[in-house]
């Protein structure tokens, strides 16, 4: 059972970097310096493997209706996708992601909505980049220099996404009932180093909680690994960035109430210091970020 004493611990041995300040996230002429609250990013899908079957957009009609609902919703911004990160999931190449997601990406832009495009693929970033998106959810790292060549031109911003192999695709392990911190940090550190002397300057970092891994297959022991990263992202702050986390879906453990999940985890980011929640439940989440502002204490 978590309990308040074990959260008070936690920030207690952390106390520096609890109180680390954190950069502004700057997307275009926007700034989002979280003195009320965390930033909400909405999220569709443009593969039909995607495990949220709610975000499932089937048609071009369909993602512009969902991400222009999300967004009056509440989300500042609108992620999107075409291929899913799940294991058993089809390989989209990058030419059938260009065709999915710049009919998306456009018209949205065209709204002055905020678009992020997920993808580890130079030529869909190009792409995505002409069409209109602003920040580059970048879930690989096999061909991150010009990824970030390309996010540098164009001034966008960037979500470095943890990533153990050169994408998302690859499955891999984490450490698992151990601090996850010091191997976050290994990993983000030279990678925030190398994008800034590639002139990217609006970084955010997402410790990957959304991803498949190998050694995560069993539902109690992926929720404690996506609570406890969650509630000590925090300790990222040492980083000085905003950090990105996607709100875990535990089907298994919520089944046939399963949209409550990404609402109760919101909980567990928000008090562990994520700046920017990654949610398929825009209103359920906003609804508890609301309440939580009010019952400040």
């Amino acid at each position: 059972m978590l309990t308040l004493q074990q959260m008070a611990d936690l920030a207690r041995s952390h106390r520096e970097d609890l109180d680390h300040p954190v950069a502004s996230l700057l997307i275009g002429d926007r700034t989002f310096d979280f003195s009320d609250g965390p930033a909400l990013m909405g999220v569709v899908n443009l593969s039909p493997d995607s495990t949220y079957r709610d975000s499932i957009a089937n048609s071009t009609e369909s993602a512009l209706r969902k991400a222009r609902v999300m967004a009056t919703e509440g989300a500042s911004i609108i992620d999107i996708g075409a291929e899913s990160t799940t294991a058993k999931a089809s390989r989209v190449d990058a030419v059938a992601q260009i065709d999915a997601l710049v009919p998306v990406i456009a018209p949205l832009a065209a709204d002055g909505l905020i678009v992020s495009t997920e993808t580890y693929e130079p030529t869909v970033v190009e792409a995505a980049l002409a069409a209109g998106t602003q920040v580059l959810n970048m879930t690989g790292v096999e061909h991150e220099e010009r990824m970030l060549e390309l996010a540098a031109d164009a001034e966008a911003t960037v979500i470095m996404c943890f990533s153990g192999g050169g994408n998302v695709r690859e499955i891999v392990d984490v450490t698992v009932g151990e601090d996850p911190v010091p191997d976050l940090l290994a990993h983000f550190e030279p990678r925030i180093e190398r994008a800034r002397s590639l002139g990217v300057d609006r970084i955010v970092i997402d410790p990957g909680m959304g991803f498949y891994y190998g050694n995560l297959t069993d539902p109690p022991t992926r929720a404690r690994h996506q609570a406890t990263v969650l509630l000590n992202s925090f300790r990222l702050r040492r980083l000085g960035l905003p950090i990105c986390n996607a709100m875990p879906s535990a089907y298994a453990l919520f089944e046939e109430h399963y949209r409550s999940a990404e609402p109760f985890f919101s909980v567990l980011a928000l008090l562990g210091g994520t700046t920017v929640i990654r949610t398929h439940e825009i209103p359920q989440v906003r609804a508890v970020l609301d309440t939580m502002r009010l019952l400040s204490v």
